[in-house]
């Protein structure tokens, strides 16, 4: 009778079945857990990133924004749009650091469209008026 019970074999399979989706499943959240973490950490420091345009002034040959770095990473402007056209800045702002950026671009009186765009993708913009 001992013997007839070792060699039955029905019970074996849903052990097996159970342990193995239960090894999927840790794997599974192990897999989600790492990548939320990646995730959010770059988001952290996405969302670390401050900058504050303090001034603008339009002159007749060059437009200029003065930035404030008021987050806790260091940014790199990397452009600036004007009316939405391209003006290529490689600008670096430290911790609390400020700075005047020069822009090439003549501006009659009216309403501009000014965006400031960093390495990292933070955008801030706002519309300024050309006395």
């Amino acid at each position: 009778m001992l013997k007839r019970s070792f060699n039955d074999k029905r019970g074996v399979t849903p052990v097996l079945s159970s342990l193995l989706l239960t090894v999927v499943a840790v794997a599974v959240m192990a897999i989600a857990t790492t990548a939320t973490y990646v995730i959010t950490s770059n988001l952290h420091d996405a969302m670390g990133e401050r900058l504050i345009i303090e001034d603008v002034w339009f002159d007749s040959t060059t437009t200029n924004v003065y930035l404030r770095n008021t987050g806790k990473v260091p940014i790199q402007i990397t452009a600036v749009y004007v009316n939405h056209e391209p003006f290529p800045q490689i600008s670096e702002l430290e911790i609390g650091q400020h700075r005047w950026l020069n822009i090439s671009k003549s501006c009659a009186p009216g309403l501009y469209y000014l965006d400031v765009v960093s390495a990292r993708g933070t955008h801030v913009a706002d519309y300024y008026r050309a006395p």
